[in-house]
């Protein structure tokens, strides 16, 4: 079988999603794909090599995602469609922002859409430093929010016994701890409405 570094990258995701990060490697790669172990070292020289191909591949096919429909839309439409469109694309891969966390692309097509969205930003008063410390800022948001929020939920709906409220309140004293008591059922569950807090407070402070 001929194999090509688009080809390994989409087989990459297919078992990340099925093996999680911690056993994705080359030689298990070579075997998903019925191909010698060298085939895979051909194009990748390294594992950190193939999670960057991945990344890509995963940005640059959220891409049309990123930005509203309406060329015309508020800034903050702009913002936050690229915030939940990030969101989403981390989610839908198993482990996807920390795959996608300290990559470097192999291609610009995320960053083509990154350039418009930084542009309509200046369209409405940023100035260029602004706009792309925005940009930065939901991205980073994103990221780490998502690898928390995968943290909790490996996999969708199935909690990760390490993330039971109940056994963390067990282990905070009422009288010690009445607020973190109540933050468990913040921080741990309901990610959809923290996010969307979290991005709003965001743009509340970031108006040109």
């Amino acid at each position: 079988m001929k194999v090509n570094r688009d080809m390994v990258a989409r087989a990459g995701l297919s078992l990340l999603n099925d093996a999680g990060l911690e056993q994705l490697t080359l030689r298990q790669l070579g075997k998903e794909l019925d191909v010698q172990a060298a085939t895979i070292y051909w194009h990748f020289k390294s594992k950190q090599e193939l999670l960057d191909e991945m990344a890509t591949l995963l940005l640059a096919e959220a891409a049309p995602h990123l930005v509203p429909a309406r060329a015309s839309a508020a800034w903050t439409a702009w913002a936050q469609h690229f915030g939940n469109g990030l969101r989403s694309a981390l989610l839908a891969c198993r482990d996807g922002a920390r795959m996608v966390s300290g990559t470097r692309l192999t291609n610009t097509v995320y960053m083509k859409t990154s350039e418009r969205i930084a542009a309509r930003f200046v369209e409405e008063g940023f100035t260029v430093r602004q706009a792309i410390v925005l940009l930065s800022t939901i991205y980073n948001y994103t990221v780490s929010f998502v690898e928390e929020e995968q943290a909790v939920f490996p996999r969708p709906g199935e909690r990760s016994p390490q993330y039971d409220i109940a056994q963390r309140n067990a282990h905070l004293p009422a009288d010690e701890f009445p607020l973190l008591r109540q933050a468990g059922a913040i921080l741990f569950d309901r990610f959809d409405r923290r996010y969307k807090e979290g991005l709003d407070l965001i743009l509340r402070g970031a108006k040109p």
